[in-house]
């Protein structure tokens, strides 16, 4: 059993978990720039190169997927442990992402953004043991990171859809950003280990692990507080 402790965090962290309310609450999963967005409606045929881009790109500045991954792998050590929960993680990803675009499973955006905040607050919820204090049990960590990961490509298959990109080279294009997608992730899971890994090494891990956790926690239920607004006055 974890074992926090409620101290004072040290100025790094603190600045980490103001950057991290300030992201939530300040922009949209999911977002794209607006050259971006101009690019991919305006082009037709297969561009594989640019949409590998773009989707590591999408990954790499993707706050709601890096808070998301940084949850999962908080508390993991072994490289099997680790590449077993961000398989699950993109499998689910990959998949509603490429069927939601081909089967037009659009939904609205505030509301699949909004469980994509909770799935951020349920991550640093379960990081706590708050399951196992309030209902005595212990949720599948494994199955949950799979079905939060067909949210959060649903949430992007949405976003695509908005774009009504041509159909001339989607499947091509759509397997291209997806191969982005893993690239960016391995890029940023790698630089999150690295910082997870000198962190660990540090007296004062466990110590702050309950803060960064409610930091988070308090981003997630922040970006569902902002999306349900954002759906309430759509």
């Amino acid at each position: 059993m974890r074992v926090f402790h409620r101290r004072t965090a040290p100025a790094p962290l603190l600045l980490f978990s103001a950057l991290i309310l300030l992201l939530a609450g300040a922009a949209h999963a999911h977002n794209v720039t607006e050259g971006d967005a101009g690019y991919v409606q305006e082009i037709t045929g297969v561009h594989l190169i640019p949409f590998v881009y773009l989707g590591a790109k999408h990954m790499v500045t993707g706050y709601d997927h890096l808070l998301f991954l940084f949850g999962v792998i908080f508390f993991l050590y072994r490289m099997k442990d680790i590449a077993i929960y961000v398989s699950l993680f993109a499998i689910g990803h990959s998949t509603t992402m490429l069927l939601g675009v081909f089967l037009d499973w659009k939904v609205n955006a505030y509301a699949i953004d909004a469980i994509i905040g909770l799935s951020v607050a349920y991550k640093a919820l379960d990081n706590l043991g708050a399951f196992r204090v309030w209902f005595g049990v212990q949720p599948d960590t494994k199955a949950a990171t799979l079905l939060f990961g067909f949210c959060h490509g649903l949430g992007l298959a949405t976003k695509i859809l908005d774009y009504d990109i041509s159909p001339d080279g989607l499947l091509p294009n759509l397997l291209a950003f997806n191969v982005g997608v893993e690239i960016g992730q391995m890029l940023a899971l790698a630089a999150i280990l690295v910082a997870m890994g000198w962190w660990r090494r540090s007296d004062g891990f466990f110590r702050h692990a309950y803060a960064a956790n409610v930091a988070m926690m308090a981003a997630g239920f922040l970006l569902v507080g902002y999306q349900l607004t954002g759906l309430a006055l759509s």
